[in-house]
């Protein structure tokens, strides 16, 4: 059977995208159907970064399908005295059944699927957070029971997880406006593959420094912390930077009045949220985390060949 990765949502086709939402929704309802699915099956993650949901989402996730998660930082493995990834990639890929890795440098995963032969999971990366994604997606689709036509505005720094929502919701036909200060927008190479996605779908991507117009009319409004890990030495320029674009009650104003609020958390509260918000009736954070365990089991059935999708 060949190997399948998942470092991006790219990918995969459109179909095993709306399958892989389809069978988290499956597994959330009922997941004793998949209590053994896994039996056996053993999991490798190796972090670079703290985590908690990721980290917790895949370990619960192998748990309660039968299998068993192995949890190492970088220093607890080879690769903090010396080892390449491409050499850790061989040697994990006998012990092993698939790889999760949270990395700072993309490269890193990447090079790591080269050279596994085993299924390697983007966990994190400085450039995408496909996971997230997903959850992000199957609570959009629970809570407005579609995808397509929605309008969803991302307010904040261009990351890793503005550039996953680029990309898995214009190939839903999502029409996803951003806005971010100048010079923090998303790399360009993923907006244009973001824009030849909603030409496919029928979504489409906004692009402004305007923080009302990409929130005007929306049904989900998202940000996330204006510095990300690695970036903790900038935190005080990016406060001063980015203080007009927190997302607070005057600004969720101009979205729908039933839109939702999304936050991939950890949320810094104060900067890129107030409590208002995040703890009002429009808050759906908890069910995005809620939902990282079925969307990280309905990924794991994937690339381990238990689902066909």
């Amino acid at each position: 059977m060949s190997v399948r990765h998942f470092l991006d949502t790219d990918d995969v086709s459109v179909e095993t995208l709306r399958g892989l939402l389809q069978l988290a929704r499956e597994v959330k309802q009922a997941p004793e159907r998949y209590a053994h699915e896994l039996d056996g099956r053993v999991l490798g993650m190796i972090f670079q970064k703290p985590s908690t949901r990721t980290r917790v989402s895949f370990e619960v996730a192998m748990l309660q399908m039968g299998g068993h998660a192995l949890y190492w930082n970088a220093q607890d493995l080879q690769l903090g005295r010396g080892e390449t990834i491409a050499d850790t990639a061989r040697v994990l890929s006998r012990y092993v059944d698939g790889i999760v890795a949270r990395v700072f440098a993309h490269e890193d995963v990447v090079t790591l699927a080269r050279h596994a032969g085993v299924p390697v999971i983007n966990g994190l990366s400085d450039y995408l957070h496909p996971c997230q994604a997903l959850a992000d997606l199957l609570t959009l689709w629970e809570q407005k029971g579609r995808l397509e036509g929605l309008r969803l505005a991302y307010v904040g720094d261009g990351n890793n997880v503005c550039h996953s929502l680029l990309l898995a919701g214009t190939r839903l036909g999502l029409h996803v406006r951003v806005a971010t200060p100048p010079g923090f927008e998303p790399r360009p190479e993923v907006v244009d593959r973001a824009r030849s996605h909603a030409r496919s779908s029928g979504g489409s991507v906004l692009l402004t420094s305007d923080p009302v117009e990409a929130v005007a009319g929306a049904d989900a409004v998202y940000t996330d912390v204006w510095a990300s890990m690695g970036q903790e030495h900038e935190r005080d320029l990016r406060i001063k930077v980015f203080r007009p674009y927190q997302v607070n009650a005057a600004l969720l104003r101009h979205a729908r009045p039933d839109a939702v609020f999304m936050h991939c958390l950890p949320a810094h509260r104060g900067e890129e949220v107030t409590d208002e918000v995040i703890d009002g009736p429009a808050s759906v954070v908890w069910d995005q985390a809620e939902n990282r365990l079925p969307t990280q089991k309905a990924l794991l059935l994937w690339v381990f060949h238990r689902a066909a999708l």
